[in-house]
């Protein structure tokens, strides 16, 4: 089954991230390679991106005769996504480890930055998973 984990945060966060140290930066994202060559070596990496800040963000609809209709810029939005996951793993409950492993990477002084992480099937195009 395929999961995304969804790493969300805030702009206060996010301005509180670009105020650490080089040698924090470093040390959290060597835990983050980590667990991408962990998840590499057991089979069930998938895909991992970071995102562009909300003020990037343009939300898009179908208008007139199917041509696209944009609205946003969207600043004010108080969380938002700043990256995912994508693993592929036999139950909920790991990808439940995973997301736990990921919100413990360190933040300054080496303790965890408990990262909310959001968990979500990806559904396939089976029925059976859409109930």
């Amino acid at each position: 089954m395929k999961y995304i984990l969804m790493m969300s945060g805030t702009k206060a966060g996010v301005d509180t991230y670009r105020a650490w140290s080089q040698k924090d930066i470093q040390t959290h994202f060597a835990h983050l390679d980590r667990v991408r060559k962990d998840l590499t070596d057991s089979g069930e990496f998938v895909a991992t991106e970071g995102l562009a800040m909300p003020h990037q963000a343009v939300s898009v609809r179908a208008g007139k005769d199917g041509l696209p209709t944009t609205d946003g810029v969207f600043p004010e939005a108080k969380e938002f996504i700043l990256g995912y996951w994508v693993v592929d793993v036999e139950s909920p409950e790991r990808a439940y480890q995973i997301a736990a492993r990921l919100s413990a990477g360190p933040g300054p002084g080496g303790g965890p930055t408990n990262l909310p992480i959001e968990v979500r099937q990806i559904m396939s195009r089976k029925t059976d998973e859409l109930a």
